[in-house]
C-alpha cells in the first residue's frame, strides 16, 4: 500500500511508471511539431523555456520510472512537478486548448490515486490558475478565450467524475478495511480456540503439506520445530496394532467423510510408543458444498492420545475377566456343600461330624469372598480418595488393638505373635483406614504362611520417623516371585502357597495404600527362612 492514498494494485502502479515516462515524450513531440510551424504555434514562447520544460519533464519521468519510492513527500514532489511542467507547456508551448490537455486527466487520476480527493482539488484548482492566466493574457483573442472556457468545462467535468469515483473508492476501501479487519479478528478468534484445544490438530493442503497446526501438536509431537511446509507423512511414521507401518496421507486421499481410528501407534525418538485415536477429513470450502462439487480445500487431522485410557480399559477388562474367574470357584464349592447339607439332612444315616465339615468347607469359601469383596471395597475407595483425610493416630494405641485382634488367630495355629514396640512412638498423622488395611494384609499374610515359630509386629521411632514391620518365620519369598507380588491376583505357584486360599489382592491393595500415604514398602525375604514388610511414616511434630 503506498502512503498517502487508497491502495491500488502493482500493475496500476506499473502503468503510472509508464504513463509518467511516455506522456511527456509525445507532448515534447508535439512540440517539436508546433515549433516547425505544422501547428497552431501563437502560444509558442521561444526554444529557452521549451527545451527547459522538456529537459526537466523527461528527468522526472525517468526518474520516477527508475525509482519505486513509496513515500508521501517523494510522490507529492513528482506530482507537483509534473502540475508546474505541464502550467509551463500549455502557457508558453502549446495553449490550454491544445487537444493534448485531456492528458490533464491522466494528473488528476495520479492525484486521486496519491492523494485521494485533496489531490484531485488540488489539481483542478491549478488547472484553473493556468486556464485564467491564459484567458487573461489573450483576452483580446475571443476564439482563444472560447476554446479555452470550454476546455475548463471538460477538465472539471472530468475532475467532478474523479471525484465521485474517489469518494465511491473510499467508501468501498473502508468497507474492505472493515471487512478484512472483522476476517481478522475471526481468524484470529478460530486460532485461539484451536490452540486452546487439547486435541492435536494439523491441516494439509491437497499434496499432505502442513499449512496450520496448534499447540497440542507440538506437545502430542514432543517438538518445538515450525511444522509447516512437512509433509504429513514425515511428521508421523504411524503404525497399526499389528505392527504394519500406516501412511496417514494415502489414508487421507482415500477419504470421502470423516474417518476415525485408534488402532494407530507413534514412536518418539527415545523409543517410547503411545496410542493415538485419529480423526481425519477432507477440508470442503462453502463452495464446493453449494455447487456439489468433488473439489476440497485440504485435509485436517486430530489427534489424542489415548495410551493410559486404553490401558485402562484393558485393565478393567482383565480385571472383571480375574474377578469373574476367583469368584466362579468359591461360589461353586458353597453352592455345591449346601446343595450336599440339604441332602445329607434328609437322611438321618449321615452323622453331625459330616454336616458339619460340610458346613465348615462352605464357611472357609464365604470369609474367602468376604475378604476378597473387603479388598475391592478398600481399594476402590482408595481409587476415589474416599478416606484420604488425615487423622492424628497414637500408634502405640492402634498397634496394642492390631495385636489384641490377631493374637487368638495365631494363638489358635500354634504361633507366637509378638510385639517389638519402641520406648516412645508418638503420633503420625494420616489416613487411619489405610494404615491399619496395610498392617492388617502383612499380619494376616504372615500368619497364613507360617506353618511353626513367631509372627513379630515391630514398631519404633528413630529420627523423626517411625518404622512399621512384620517379621515372619515363614515360607519365605523367591527372589523371582519378589518383583511380582505386589501385581494384582497374583499368587506364587510355590505349592506351600498354594494349600492355603488367597485372593491374590493383599498386597496389590497394600502397596496401593502405602502410594496413598506416601511411603514404600520395603521387603527382606529368604525363602524358607521367613519375611520382612516394612514401611515407615514422619512422627507428627
Amino acid at each position: 500500500m503506498y502512503k498517502g492514498g487508497p491502495s491500488y494494485t502493482p500493475q496500476a502502479a506499473k502503468a503510472i511508471r509508464y504513463a509518467g515516462l511516455i506522456v511527456p515524450i509525445i507532448l515534447i513531440a508535439y512540440g517539436f511539431y508546433i515549433r516547425a510551424g505544422n501547428a497552431d504555434n501563437l502560444h509558442y514562447f521561444g526554444d529557452i523555456p521549451f527545451y527547459a520544460i522538456s529537459f526537466w519533464w523527461l528527468f522526472i519521468g525517468i526518474m520516477q520510472f527508475i525509482d519505486h519510492s513509496k513515500s508521501k513527500r517523494d510522490s507529492a514532489l513528482r506530482l507537483i512537478g509534473y502540475h508546474l511542467l505541464a502550467a509551463g507547456y500549455l502557457l508558453f508551448v502549446a495553449g490550454v486548448a491544445t487537444p493534448f490537455v485531456a492528458f490533464w486527466i491522466l494528473l488528476l487520476l495520479a492525484s486521486n490515486i496519491y492523494f485521494s480527493r485533496s489531490g484531485v482539488n488540488l489539481s483542478i484548482l491549478t488547472f484553473l490558475i493556468v486556464a485564467g492566466v491564459d484567458i487573461y493574457f489573450w483576452r483580446s483573442v475571443p476564439i482563444i478565450i472560447e476554446y479555452d472556457l470550454i476546455t475548463i468545462v471538460a477538465i472539471v467535468l472530468s475532475g467532478l467524475v474523479t471525484l465521485s469515483i474517489s469518494k465511491s473508492q473510499e467508501v468501498d476501501h473502508a468497507e474492505l478495511l472493515l471487512s478484512k479487519r472483522q476476517e481478522t479478528m475471526q481468524r484470529d478468534r478460530v486460532l485461539t480456540i484451536v490452540n486452546n484445544l487439547a486435541d492435536a490438530i494439523l491441516s494439509t493442503d491437497k499434496e499432505g503439506i502442513v499449512t496450520v497446526y496448534n499447540a497440542s501438536s507440538l506437545i502430542l509431537l514432543d517438538t518445538n520445530d515450525d511444522l509447516d511446509g512437512r509433509h504429513i507423512d514425515d511428521l508421523l511414521q504411524l503404525v497399526d496394532k499389528e505392527g504394519k507401518s500406516v501412511s496417514l496421507f494415502d489414508q487421507l486421499k482415500t477419504t470421502k467423510a470423516a474417518v476415525s481410528r485408534d488402532d494407530l501407534n507413534y514412536t518418539y525418538k527415545d523409543g517410547e510408543t503411545i496410542r493415538l485415536a485419529v480423526t481425519y477429513s477432507p477440508i470442503r470450502s462453502s463452495y464446493s458444498r453449494t455447487k456439489k462439487a468433488e473439489t476440497h480445500d485440504g485435509y485436517i487431522v486430530i489427534m489424542r492420545d489415548i495410551t493410559k485410557s486404553k490401558s485402562l480399559e484393558e485393565e478393567r477388562d482383565e480385571f472383571i475377566s480375574v474377578v469373574s474367574h476367583e469368584l466362579r470357584t468359591p461360589i461353586t464349592i458353597v453352592e455345591g456343600t449346601i446343595s450336599n447339607v440339604q441332602v445329607m439332612m434328609s437322611h438321618p444315616d449321615h452323622t453331625k461330624q459330616m454336616l458339619s465339615d460340610a458346613i465348615d468347607m462352605a464357611h472357609e469359601q464365604i470369609i474367602y469372598l468376604a475378604k476378597m469383596v473387603n479388598d475391592l471395597s478398600t481399594l476402590s475407595r482408595a481409587e476415589r480418595g474416599v478416606a484420604d483425610a488425615p487423622e492424628d493416630i497414637d500408634v502405640r494405641e492402634m498397634i496394642h488393638k492390631l495385636h489384641e485382634e490377631y493374637d487368638k488367630e495365631a494363638t489358635a495355629k500354634g504361633l507366637h505373635f509378638n510385639l517389638d514396640l519402641g520406648a516412645t512412638l508418638g503420633h503420625v498423622s494420616t489416613s487411619r483406614l489405610y494404615l491399619e488395611e496395610m498392617l492388617q494384609n502383612f499380619i494376616t499374610n504372615a500368619i497364613k504362611y507360617t506353618k511353626t515359630g513367631t509372627v513379630t509386629l515391630s514398631v519404633k521411632q528413630k529420627l523423626g520417623v517411625i518404622k512399621f514391620a512384620v517379621k515372619d518365620s515363614g515360607i519365605g519369598i523367591s527372589k523371582s516371585d519378589q518383583g511380582k507380588i505386589y501385581q494384582k491376583f497374583y499368587r506364587s505357584e510355590d505349592y506351600r502357597t498354594r494349600e492355603t486360599s488367597g485372593t491374590g489382592l493383599g498386597l496389590y491393595v497394600a502397596a496401593k495404600l502405602a502410594h496413598k500415604v506416601g511411603t514404600k514398602i520395603e521387603l527382606v525375604s529368604r525363602l524358607n527362612h521367613g519375611s520382612t514388610f516394612s514401611f515407615t511414616l514422619p512422627v507428627k511434630k
